[in-house]
């Protein structure tokens, strides 16, 4: 048992990095709370999925065009006064959210807008803070790290979404509540980021996009990411989101209401916590590859089930297991692609990883317009069969690829 400790967390014997991981779980836990809230808020002001994807629509859209820019600027330019700026800029916008709820002025738009901005700071502050990693943690060390922030992720799953609900669901609070608390758990983020150590930045001459063009020619030319990274973002655009869907599916399908939403979202949580968990300490072994790919299949079957559920138990059930393979799966490709990349490319590669999630936005647009036409229960067995679909086709890929290392790339490629 102690040795199963030593080996999970082993990158937070690093002080700064100790620093850093509580600071991007504050950050995490207000952006599930985030990604909650305005489902719920957008629901209830509307009464139907394809406004929630249409808010959730904002954010992929602005995290699809600068995710690419800010893994160049999080390569070139010292990364904490980066990550702090944008985290300011999204504890203003929950703040502003907060107000008009609380004066009864609140509206689709706003929650468009406010979901743009946030998906834009993110595509800056995102790629950064991944890439901070470097800077704080020895070589040895990287894979367990960036597993642990998936770790912190997870953990937010749990407390996030079941935190918004509560609160939304709870009068004296309220949406306004929600969204102030969001805003405060940002503050402890700042302050947290400020007791870093300084980072430098890479120095580079280049412009800004022969820098991305660079991360995106490194790459193309490494055959294990030109796979991986794909094989992640079509599995989360695919997968993700279903949170635009549950508002309707808790309440149309099961009855139930923004108690029941929240602990749909806290059992795949609490299921991808637990393996994040259990997976953490593999992400440099061999091995991490083949449960990778085994923690696709279980994700995909696991949103089957779920269409097929009867009450509000079994679905919690089985979107726990859900939590399970989704959690698994990140986990792994975050430590997978960080291993593979040259640490010159890190803020690029994560930008690129990063665009899944803008892809997961993106998606929700669509979905909700077809769990309007063929209800939620029929989008969701559609989307388990996407998973299971891209989870067989990516992983005969990967087999038939050698595991040799890349070329190195070129000084000029890297900037």
């Amino acid at each position: 048992m102690l040795a199963w400790f030593q080996r999970t967390f082993t990158a937070l014997e690093s002080r700064s990095f100790r620093t850093l991981w509580f600071g991007s779980f504050f950050s995490m836990v207000a952006f599930f709370m985030s990604s909650a809230a305005q489902a719920i808020v957008a629901f209830d002001l509307t009464g139907n999925n394809a406004s929630v994807g249409f808010v959730i629509f904002g954010q992929g859209f602005a995290q699809l065009f600068l995710a690419p820019f800010g893994g160049a600027l999080a390569d070139r330019l010292p990364k904490k006064p980066l990550i702090i700026f944008f985290q300011a800029i999204i504890m203003a916008v929950f703040t502003s959210i907060a107000i008009l709820i609380w004066l009864d002025l609140i509206a689709i738009w706003h929650l468009v807008t406010a979901s743009f901005i946030t998906g834009m700071s993110f595509s800056f502050m995102g790629p950064a803070r991944q890439a901070y990693v470097v800077d704080l943690v020895e070589e040895g060390r990287r894979g367990n790290a960036v597993a642990l922030n998936q770790v912190a992720l997870n953990a937010s799953r749990v407390l996030g979404p079941a935190v918004a609900a509560s609160l939304i669901a709870w009068e004296v609070s309220g949406g306004g509540g929600a969204y102030m608390t969001m805003a405060a758990f940002y503050f402890f983020t700042i302050i947290a980021t400020f007791m870093l150590p300084p980072s430098h930045g890479g120095g580079t001459q280049r412009s800004v996009l022969g820098d991305i063009g660079g991360g995106f020619q490194y790459v193309a030319g490494h055959p294990r990411l030109r796979t991986l990274i794909p094989f992640f973002i079509l599995l989360i655009m695919f997968g993700l989101p279903y949170v635009t869907i549950m508002p309707g599916f808790v309440k149309t399908d099961l009855g139930k209401g923004e108690a029941g939403i929240g602990l749909m979202l806290a059992a795949q949580a609490a299921g991808g916590l637990l393996a994040s968990l259990a997976v953490a300490g593999l992400a440099d072994s061999p091995s991490a590859l083949k449960i990778y790919s085994g923690a696709g299949l279980l994700f995909g079957a696991s949103l089957l089930a779920t269409s097929a559920s009867p009450n509000l138990l079994a679905a919690l059930g089985a979107m726990f297991v859900a939590g399970i393979g989704s959690g698994a799966f990140q986990t792994l490709n975050s430590a997978v692609v960080i291993r593979e990349s040259d640490p010159r490319f890190f803020g690029r590669v994560m930008s690129l990883t990063m665009t899944a999630f803008a892809g997961f936005a993106l998606m929700g647009l669509p979905i909700g317009f077809l769990a309007d036409a063929i209800g939620e229960r029929a989008t969701l067995a559609c989307m388990g069969g996407a998973i299971i679909a891209v989870v067989i086709v990516f992983t005969l890929l990967l087999s038939r690829i050698p595991v040799t290392p890349p070329a190195l790339p070129s000084a000029e490629a890297a900037g």
